[in-house]
């Protein structure tokens, strides 16, 4: 048995190479962005603390060191709700009827912000006391 081309198997969003490929993930991105402050309550949230700690993690007495775990803690909580954001929206898309699964998948993706959150508090605590 033969397998179909190699170009069956492929997104037919993925035909982009180069510059355009770039300057189309840049704008994909953005829009993500904009999409998830628009539609998602925690992301705001987590944006006005990050326009609150990024700042104050610059302004810190600590080292370079110390300053990119601060700020890459702060990014970190973001990066993690914007992919519970995703699981949350896919799982949604798929069907809005109460199951098991979805369920399950959207408790594991609100963990992981949880953890980011987790994170981000031993991070500062850390660091802030020595």
């Amino acid at each position: 048995m033969t397998q179909p081309p190699r170009e069956h198997h492929e997104s037919p969003f993925k035909g982009k190479t180069g510059l355009t490929r770039l300057f189309n993930a840049l704008r994909y991105s953005f829009d993500g962005l904009s999409a998830a402050f628009r539609h998602e309550d925690a992301f705001r949230q987590e944006c006005i603390l990050a326009v609150i700690l990024i700042p104050l993690a610059l302004f810190m007495p600590v080292t370079g060191t110390g300053k990119a775990l601060l700020i890459g803690s702060v990014l970190f909580v973001m990066i993690v709700e914007l992919i519970n954001s995703a699981i949350e929206a896919t799982v949604d898309r798929v069907s809005l009827e109460r199951h098991l699964l979805a369920k399950r998948a959207k408790d594991i993706g609100s963990a992981a912000v949880l953890l980011a959150l987790v994170n981000l508090a031993c991070v500062w605590g850390l660091v802030l006391l020595g």
